[in-house]
């Protein structure tokens, strides 16, 4: 049975995708003109981003972080558990905090009017998805540790 597919998962897929064909349309322009499209770093940058956290909640849901199997799979049962839900707890309060924190970057790039260098659009446009994904992460990252504390 394969695990179900959650919107990060879609999000990661569209953001690989799209990544894939600027990087593979800058390689073309590039190869037949020798130059490139200033803009496709920007962009690809913050495609990473998105992958990237999108990738971590999709982990968090099916609660597939990274971990050190030796320690969990080798101790008793209580060890098991207890490590489980300290990391399930500390998950979802690390990026809690990474979404305060980024927030008030994203405010500061609004407030101040920050432009992206390559573009030139505003900033809070790219940033702004760093808190908003920290906070599915910390989301999906809670329902896991909820149902390994209410496991018996």
């Amino acid at each position: 049975m394969s695990p179900q597919r959650t919107p990060e998962d879609w999000i990661a897929v569209i953001g690989m995708a799209l990544l894939c064909l600027i990087t593979f349309g800058n390689v073309l322009v590039r190869y037949f003109t020798d130059q490139s499209f200033a803009w496709t770093e920007e962009i690809s940058v913050f495609l990473l981003v998105v992958m990237t956290l999108a990738g971590a909640a999709a982990a968090a849901a099916r609660d597939n972080h990274v971990r050190i199997e030796y320690f969990l799979e080798r101790g008793s049962a209580a060890r098991r558990r207890f490590l489980a839900v300290s990391g399930g707890l500390v998950t979802t309060l690390f990026f809690l905090l990474l979404a305060g924190l980024t927030g008030d970057m994203v405010w500061d790039d609004f407030r101040y009017d920050e432009t992206s260098s390559g573009l030139g659009l505003p900033r809070w446009w790219y940033t702004v998805w760093v808190p908003v994904l920290s906070l599915v992460i910390a989301f999906r990252a809670a329902i896991v540790f909820r149902r390994i504390v209410n496991r018996r």
